[in-house]
């Protein structure tokens, strides 16, 4: 099964696509997710979408897995951006550390979800 096969991947983009399309489109804002849910599920879509880039071009196919220290790297790297410096660019983006740990908590998702070898 390929990452865009993988309901582990494709229930983190479904839940995206609906809660941006009642954000954007029909003017609903449910706090707790308005605020959190697209943090949780950015790196498991990040990373997804990233992972299968990898196994079209990479020698291991399928059986490319990401080890721990990339999906570290890209964890720090997305809190980094979202949660320090584009704050500090404009007003309109906020700091919130529960953010990062949003970060992690999809990370942690992706590496023990998605992030498998296939057969």
């Amino acid at each position: 099964m390929t990452v865009l096969k993988n309901p582990y991947f494709l229930i983190p983009v479904l839940l995206f696509t609906i809660n941006q399309y009642l954000e954007k489109v029909s003017g609903i804002f449910i706090q707790w997710v308005h605020a959190y849910l697209d943090d949780m599920l950015a790196m498991p879509v990040i990373l997804g979408i990233t992972l299968q880039v990898f196994r079209w071009i990479h020698p291991q196919k399928n059986q490319f897995v990401f080890k721990k220290t990339p999906l570290l790297v890209a964890w720090i790297y997305v809190s980094v951006v979202f949660e320090w410096y584009l704050p500090s660019t404009a007003d309109y983006y906020i700091r919130d550390l529960w953010d990062v740990v949003c970060y992690a908590l999809g990370t942690l998702f992706f590496h023990f979800k998605i992030n498998l070898p296939i057969d």
